[in-house]
């Protein structure tokens, strides 16, 4: 069935001439003429049509989702590549570790692993939320990438190994 603009009815009128009504859609005749077999024949493929968009409407998502995921996966491949590749472990002869969000220069004796508490020298912000003096924190990862001035870690958490 033909979905062109500027279709017409086309049905004869009672003067015999053809009917100049524009159609709409999968309409086959203007409201006068068309017949009860139009309209459902109209309704019928109106609704084929419909539900052929909303389908591929589905799977146009469904798509798209999937592409979305898969450029979320590579983004965290080559950030984790990134981060491989610009870590580094020690600095000045120090360890370097994550606590939380930040590096931290070890050095002490011995290695810190991931999940050691270690005391955190003061600062503003910690002073604000903690009171005076060192703050207790976990190590989270070894090695760091922030290239700006490290803290040192003053030591091991009481009771840690």
């Amino acid at each position: 069935m033909e979905r062109a603009e500027g279709r017409t009815c086309g049905r004869a009128t009672r003067s015999g001439s053809p009917c100049k009504v524009r159609l709409h859609g999968a309409d086959l005749a203007c409201s006068r003429h068309a017949s009860e077999q139009d309209r459902t024949l109209a309704e019928a493929y109106q609704r084929g049509w419909n539900e052929g968009f909303q389908a591929a409407s589905r799977s146009s998502e469904g798509l798209q989702n999937m592409r979305a995921e898969r450029l979320e996966r590579r983004v965290a491949d080559l950030e984790r590549q990134l981060d491989e590749a610009s870590r580094y472990y020690e600095y000045g002869g120090d360890q370097v570790v994550e606590v939380g969000r930040y590096a931290y220069r070890w050095p002490g004796l011995g290695r810190l692993e991931v999940g050691d508490r270690v005391l955190l020298p003061e600062n503003w912000i910690s002073q604000m939320k903690h009171g005076p003096g060192p703050v207790e924190g976990v190590v989270t990862k070894l090695g760091a990438t922030y290239r700006g001035e490290l803290s040192v870690i003053i030591g091991r958490a009481p009771g840690a190994g």
